[in-house]
């Protein structure tokens, strides 16, 4: 028999939002890759574009480095910038499982400090379902 596999879904990523119509917002994906459901996402300063958050500072992509977004739909921007969808603001809580680091993100540390930086922003991330 074959095993069928699901892809993460909206519900497996995104817990509990006060309002969509507050926490959420459409952002421009910086062109160049594809981001999964779950991804975090800094603000690149210069351009005000998203792209996943780097552990740390990347040359032109100056302050992206600080996670401040969670994409809530994945979105494939690898033939150009993509409009996404982003929890932005909180109340909101996050599965941890879920949540989609960057490459360079890949010590225990720097994953505590994302989760850090997003509850900065009312983004609370969970380890439990």
């Amino acid at each position: 028999m074959p095993v069928l596999t699901m892809s993460p879904t909206l519900g497996d990523l995104l817990k509990y939002e006060l309002n969509g119509n507050y926490c959420r917002e459409t952002v421009t994906l910086k062109a160049g890759t594809s981001y999964p459901l779950g991804a975090i996402l800094g603000k690149i300063t210069a351009t005000g574009k998203y792209r996943g958050s780097p552990a740390a500072q990347v040359a032109g992509d100056e302050g992206a480095e600080t996670a401040v977004a969670v994409l809530i739909e994945a979105a494939d921007a690898t033939g150009g910038d993509r409009i996404g969808l982003v929890v932005v603001r909180g109340p909101a809580i996050v599965s941890k499982a879920a949540l989609v680091f960057d490459a360079s993100v890949d010590l225990p540390a720097e994953k505590a400090a994302k989760c850090v930086e997003l509850a900065a922003a009312g983004i609370v991330v969970r380890d439990t379902a």
